[in-house]
């Protein structure tokens, strides 16, 4: 087989993934969370516009885009497993060595690069009609947690393996660390909104407590990427 004829067979392997998961992602109850994403920044920006005491900051900026970024990275995360199992497409993919995890993780990516890319058009809107910020660091700062949420129900997806249970735990871990902002220590706060420097801390202090709290997640991320893969080796759980 010449060179010419492997690029070819790459090439046409990595069209049927992506198109496999960009049906997958967009297929079912996706609209609604994309209407429902959409319709909470069009409230919030109609609410601020219409309200002159409003005094929006960035750090106000970052929780209303958010909310957003929450509920696009939901749907597909927490029912991507469940969907290959009703499609009966599972079967598939366990049938061919190393391709599932191929499947995937080209899911993910597309996920995030998805929720990134809506997400920097309303913060672009943000800062043009309520405040202006750095949007490229705002979409930055707000890939952390929504990495960690998807990434999370990724893996508890493939411990539970029913769309409808994982969005239960995935509700309680979200409200658990949503309520705990208040009171976790700021490494392990998953909400830590990085635009709101607190009165009481110095700017060079709170930017090292934000690095550190950004390693944390990220190594949670990787974490929760690896047991889901690991627990997608258990073929008889999901055929």
């Amino acid at each position: 087989m010449d060179s010419k004829t492997k690029i070819n067979n790459g090439w046409a392997l990595v069209s049927s993934i992506v198109k496999y998961n960009l049906k997958i992602i967009f297929a079912n109850r996706f609209f609604y969370f994309l209407l429902a994403a959409i319709i909470f920044f069009l409230l919030v920006t109609i609410l601020n516009l219409a309200s002159s005491e409003s005094e929006l900051t960035d750090g106000i900026m970052f929780y209303y885009l958010l909310v957003p970024g929450l509920l696009l990275v939901f749907y597909p995360t927490v029912f991507g497993i469940q969907n290959d199992v009703d499609s009966r497409m599972i079967e598939i993919l366990f049938g061919i060595p190393n391709y599932r995890y191929k499947v995937w993780l080209v899911r993910m990516v597309l996920i995030y690069f998805v929720v990134a890319l809506i997400l920097l058009i309303l913060a672009l809107l943000s800062s043009l009609i309520l405040v202006p910020f750095s949007v490229i660091s705002m979409v930055y700062q707000l890939m952390f947690p929504i990495f960690f949420i998807g990434c999370a129900a990724f893996m508890i997806s493939t411990l539970i393996k029913n769309g409808n249970g994982t969005a239960v735990v995935m509700i309680i871990i979200g409200l658990f660390f949503w309520i705990g902002t208040g009171f976790l220590p700021h490494k392990f706060n998953l909400f830590l909104n990085p635009f709101s420097v607190p009165s009481d801390m110095n700017e060079a202090v709170w930017a090292d407590a934000t690095f550190n709290n950004r390693i944390y997640i990220f190594i949670g991320t990787i974490i929760s990427v690896l047991l889901g893969l690991i627990m997608l080796q258990k073929r008889e759980k999901f055929v």
